[in-house]
Order: C-alpha cells, then structure tokens, then sequence
C-alpha cells in the first residue's frame, strides 16, 4: 500500500512493442515504456534508470512524463546511464521522452 492509499499499478512495459517515427524520420520500435504520469522528481529519473540500465544495447525505452522539471532532466541522465537522448515530444497531457540504450 502508498502512502496515501492504493498504489499506483506499475504499467511499465505495457505499450511495449510499438513503432515510432521520430523528427529525424528514423523509425524505431520501442523496447519497454516507463509510465512518470502523475510522478515528480525524483522517482521519474528512478524508474527511467531501472528500466534503460535492464536493456540491452540498441534498445529504446519511451518514458511518459507530466512533470516539466523532469522532463528536463532526463536528457542529462543519459550520458551516465550509458544511453543517447533522441527525442522529447510534447504531448496534450505531457511529453514522450525516447532513450535508447548503447
């Protein structure tokens, strides 16, 4: 049980499996998803470090994000988590940032 009631159900990996076409136009299908919505820093940067650290290389892991400060900071994170930010779109409840792993 949370801490204010009822966990929150862990949708990680649920649309896993889909294509993405990015700006660039490379097309790449997404390995697992990390659902943030709803989370604010710290646990976004957490849960987005577990899941690109148990991928394999060349994988791409979409993290769903509401929260601005957090968005801004995955992209920094990458680096040491041996991965490659390619993208951040915005959408009508938030943003989809894309990592793939190297």
């Amino acid at each position: 049980m949370g801490l204010f009631g009822k966990r929150k159900k862990d949708d990680s990996g649920a649309a896993a499996g889909h294509q993405v076409t990015l700006q660039d136009g490379q097309s790449y299908t997404v390995a697992s998803v990390v659902d943030c919505l709803g989370s604010s820093c710290p646990r976004p940067q957490l849960m987005t470090k577990k899941a690109v650290t148990s991928s394999d290389a060349g994988d791409v892991v979409e993290v769903l994000v509401d929260n601005p400060t957090s968005m801004e900071a995955l992209p920094p994170l990458c680096p040491g988590l041996q991965a490659t930010h390619l993208e951040t779109v915005s959408t009508d409840n938030g943003w989809q940032v894309y990592i793939q792993k190297n």
